[in-house]
């Protein structure tokens, strides 16, 4: 695996993947960033977010139960001196659609706990808490009003 990273004016960066993907990163205001791109710990946050969620997703799938939808919703709190390591990262997965509780809750627990990389690296420093919140499939059809008497009067 190769990433190259490099300097595009300020304290902007453009990093590139082996495969040619980009990924702008930019500092903060106060030295001299200009909002171009996520900040460097806001990257890394979000590449375990992904990690996590594909790994979710293919346990699911694997099971033949995959969700019309996931997100996650992934939060870090740091350390107040230097180097600001995470030391409290908690992700909230929310899924759409009729997958069953204990199929989310074994996919989540495999992928924290045990297949992704990434949160690995990052529970040395980090307590790693998750959440997971479900709801209904689109696809259902909404429930059927009770009957009403629209007579007239």
């Amino acid at each position: 695996m190769k990433v190259r990273v490099e300097w595009v004016g300020g304290v902007a960066f453009c990093a590139e993947s082996g495969g040619g993907h980009r990924i702008v990163f930019d500092g903060p205001a106060e030295f001299g960033g200009e909002n171009r791109g996520a900040r460097p710990m806001e990257g890394l946050l979000a590449a375990a977010a992904a990690c996590s969620a594909f790994d979710v997703l293919h346990i699911l799938r694997k099971g033949k139960c995959a969700p019309d939808s996931l997100a996650v919703e992934i939060s870090g709190e740091r350390a107040e001196r230097e180097p600001r390591v995470f030391t409290a990262i908690h992700l909230r997965f929310v899924l759409r659609g009729d997958v069953r509780d204990s199929a989310i809750e074994r996919a989540i627990a495999l992928s924290v706990e045990k297949y992704c990389s990434a949160l690995a690296m990052l529970n040395k420093s980090a307590a790693v808490t998750h959440s997971w919140e479900r709801f209904p499939s689109l696809d259902c059809p909404p429930p059927t009003p009770p009957n009403k008497d629209v007579g007239g009067v």
